[in-house]
């Protein structure tokens, strides 16, 4: 299949300056394309995954993507979705999230057939009247004020700065098309003004008939009208010290049934024929969740590998049957994170005393040995009855927690000190 028609049947493509000659363009060679990424941040989260998974795709039938990096717009300011000015940073700043953002795209794409770039390495180098005489004559600024991008922005206002980020973007376009042979950019569809700007610049230079190409990827919503991505907690972030493998794993597995295939199209490299096999299972056996386990597990390996794959699904087996007893401490830090906490000593102490007292766990003597007595209280997957058992926090989990559950699914984890 055309990368092209696989994009449309994913549900991937907004909008296209040229549907029927990228068609073409792609059928008769392997071309370069890309996307950006502003190094606003030290990780991606899983809103960025929807133009790179598009990105990966296109790698994966032979084309070349390029990322570039922005360190030179990130110190600029990028004024697409925001209804105010950015906050600049530092440089320092800007320096560190690019070396994070790198290593996660060679994670994601390998080092083979794939490119990364920093604008900062050209853009650095225009001086302030080079920028004015070969590019800012070549702009109109009424052409400019019409963009989405700064339309939206005029009411409450925007700076110059952030007013010629657009030009900037385009730069990067024809940069990468005379030095990389890029002829596809890909973004969302805020970018839209952006990337056409830039295929408007290299057609001023280069002229008007270059094969250049724009893709936009529609913007995702989950069923009840909301943004994709955003959770209770935050964003959920592919640095696994922001997200745990297994919280990221959990996220994709609690999806909707009405949005499970739409994101195993976007999200998966699945075909066409299983997708619509695991349709037919969501329709007909929506209990057992098997679309959005499958979901789950193609997106963390994706971007965690399988090892995270198999500690999610063992994390979520022992909390599911109550067996935590066979968890790493590892798994315990990822799987427990989220839930009730305490930090205690190391000394040995009776059951009562320790739920009471140290934990808290319970709110009076009285009350915990009731519960122990009736079998309600679990430490570190086993059943303890007996009211003069002792809690010895060295004994599991290399002495560092110990996991209490009262009823049936009531955990706390005690960190010991």
């Amino acid at each position: 299949m055309n990368i092209i028609d696989e994009l449309k049947w994913r549900g991937a493509v907004n909008q296209t300056t040229d549907e029927e000659g990228l068609h073409e363009l792609t059928d008769k060679k392997q071309i370069g394309l890309y996307c950006g990424v502003d190094p606003t941040g030290d990780s991606l989260h899983i809103g960025h995954l929807i133009p790179f998974m598009m990105l990966k795709r296109f790698q994966l039938q032979g084309h070349h993507p390029v990322i570039v990096i922005g360190g030179g717009t990130g110190a600029i300011g990028d004024p697409s979705g925001k209804n105010s000015e950015r906050v600049l940073q530092t440089m320092e700043q800007v320096k560190h999230n690019e070396d994070a953002l790198s290593a996660q795209m060679i994670k994601l794409f390998g080092t083979k057939n794939f490119t990364i770039v920093n604008n900062y390495d050209w853009l650095s180098k225009i001086s302030l009247l080079d920028f004015l005489r070969d590019y800012g004559k070549l702009f109109n600024v009424n052409t400019m004020l019409n963009k989405e991008v700064v339309a939206s922005r005029l009411e409450v206002g925007i700076s110059y700065t952030e007013f010629t980020y657009q030009i900037l973007q385009s730069i990067d376009f024809l940069h990468l098309y005379k030095h990389e042979n890029v002829q596809l950019q890909i973004g969302g569809a805020d970018q839209w003004g952006n990337i056409t700007a830039g295929i408007d610049l290299i057609h001023k230079i280069e002229g008007s008939d270059t094969d250049v190409f724009a893709l936009t990827i529609p913007l995702m919503l989950k069923a009840d009208g909301t943004k994709f991505g955003k959770t209770a907690g935050g964003a959920v972030w592919l640095d696994p010290k922001k997200t745990s493998p297994y919280e990221f794993y959990q996220f994709w597995i609690n999806q909707d049934d009405r949005d499970v295939v739409k994101y195993l199209k976007y999200f998966t490299f699945l075909d066409e024929d299983e997708i619509k096999a695991l349709a037919e299972k969501v329709r007909t056996e929506p209990e057992k969740r098997e679309a959005q386990r499958r979901l789950a597990e193609e997106v963390t390996e994706f971007v965690h590998g399988k090892q995270a794959v198999v500690e999610a699904q063992h994390i979520t087996q022992a909390l599911f049957s109550g067996e935590v007893q066979d968890l790493t401490a590892e798994e315990i830090e990822q799987g427990f994170k989220n839930m009730p906490s305490v930090e205690v000593s190391a000394e040995k102490k009776n059951i009562i005393l320790w739920l009471v007292d140290d934990t808290k766990i319970e709110a009076s003597r009285r009350q915990a040995r009731e519960d122990v007595k009736n079998g309600a209280i679990w430490i570190n997957g086993e059943k303890v009855q007996d009211v003069d058992a002792e809690i010895d926090p060295s004994a599991h989990f290399e002495g560092k927690f110990v996991i209490v559950r009262r009823g049936k699914k009531k955990y706390f984890l005690v960190r010991i000190k």
